[in-house]
């Protein structure tokens, strides 16, 4: 198989901003960052990709040669050109365009998830402290369903010039985090835990909070941003319902997590209704992945374990109760028998004819 031809070829691309932007820094004086980058940056060689663009002299920015059209309504004057950082993402993302991706949707019922990490934080707030997200548990069952739907981590790449895949024995987790910049502006991060395969939850758990504990505290490392090969995001923490996010190439797919809610039509219902009528909290899960190498039988296999396992399928709470060390058995799925009275019936028909108007 070919070998990456430069240090920075197993960084993710979506992290690439961020090695032009420390390898600025080294440039203006290398004192400032610390042995790991300098030592990172000593025979580092930047690629012609990499290069700011030159300016064709257009009035528009130019994309492989050719102008873009700039809009009547624009006023050019107040164009800021885009610049390091900034400049890096848009290559990025246009260099995504070129991995032809497809995407699978499945809609989850979150009653048992906020159950059961409802009782592992009250027992650890009770005992040795610390928290357990909805982001780590659904990582954690996206991990499992990976074992059994192994193609979901197979990656494109080119032999000779001919399409060939890679279909890794472990395989490295991408976390996309959002991190807000000292001037206010915002831009994504996706450091990489490496065999997750062979973890249970509590390391799991450790390695993801020491992550994301050095990227709060700028403690940033070359070594965290290599090798993903499966991504994680999760834009639900702010309320997105539905995500289609990009895959970068040399990655296999990507995890979009959507808000944990009720459906929008019982928004407004009464908390003691919505009990009454057993209505769940639901979360809409998105699978973009590579379709060159993934079929979307196998992603829609592999958004349909990651349902069992978040309905408690196959030991899943079992597992994270005892590798956390929880004296207790996790609630459980189970339909709901509870007779509905004939106030009950009444709204639940006004519901529907409301839902219908």
């Amino acid at each position: 198989m070919p070998q990456p031809s430069s240090q920075t070829s197993s960084q993710s691309e979506l992290n690439s901003w961020l090695v032009e932007e420390m390898y600025e820094q080294f440039r203006e004086d290398p004192s400032q960052l610390t042995s790991s980058w300098q030592d990172f940056f000593a025979n580092y060689r930047p690629s012609e990709a990499q290069r700011p663009m030159p300016s064709n002299g257009t009035s528009g920015p130019s994309r492989g040669g050719s102008p873009i059209p700039v809009p009547d309504n624009v006023d050019m004057d107040t164009a800021t050109t885009l610049r390091g950082a900034g400049a890096r993402i848009v290559e990025n993302m246009e260099m995504s365009l070129s991995v032809p991706t497809a995407t699978s949707v499945r809609d989850i019922p979150a009653k048992l998830l906020e159950v059961n990490r409802r009782i592992v934080n009250n027992y650890l707030r009770r005992t040795r402290g610390g928290k357990v997200s909805f982001t780590h548990l659904i990582a954690y069952a996206m991990i499992k369903a990976i074992k059994d739907v192994p193609a979901m981590t197979n990656t494109f790449v080119e032999v000779d010039g001919k399409p060939a895949v890679v279909r890794p024995g472990d395989f490295g987790l991408g976390l996309a985090v959002d991190v807000e910049k000292s001037d206010g502006s915002r831009t994504l991060l996706v450091p990489v835990i490496q065999d997750v395969g062979t973890m249970d939850f509590e390391t799991f758990l450790r390695q993801y909070e020491e992550l994301i504990r050095k990227i709060r505290t700028n403690k940033l490392d070359p070594a965290m941003f290599a090798g993903a090969t499966i991504t994680l995001t999760n834009p639900g923490t702010i309320g997105t319902v539905h995500s289609v996010p990009r895959l970068m190439s040399g990655q296999s797919a990507i995890l979009g997590v959507g808000s944990i809610a009720y459906p929008a039509e019982y928004s407004a219902a009464d908390p003691l209704t919505i009990a009454k009528l057993g209505v769940s909290k639901v979360i809409t899960l998105t699978s973009t992945y590579d379709h060159r190498v993934i079929q979307g039988a196998e992603s829609g296999m592999f958004l349909k374990r990651v349902h069992e396992l978040l309905l408690g399928e196959d030991g899943f709470y079992d597992e994270v109760f005892n590798s956390l060390g929880l004296p207790y058995e996790p609630a459980r799925w189970r339909v709901d028998t509870g007779a509905l009275d004939s106030e009950d019936v009444r709204l639940a028909k006004q519901m529907q004819v409301d839902k219908l108007a």
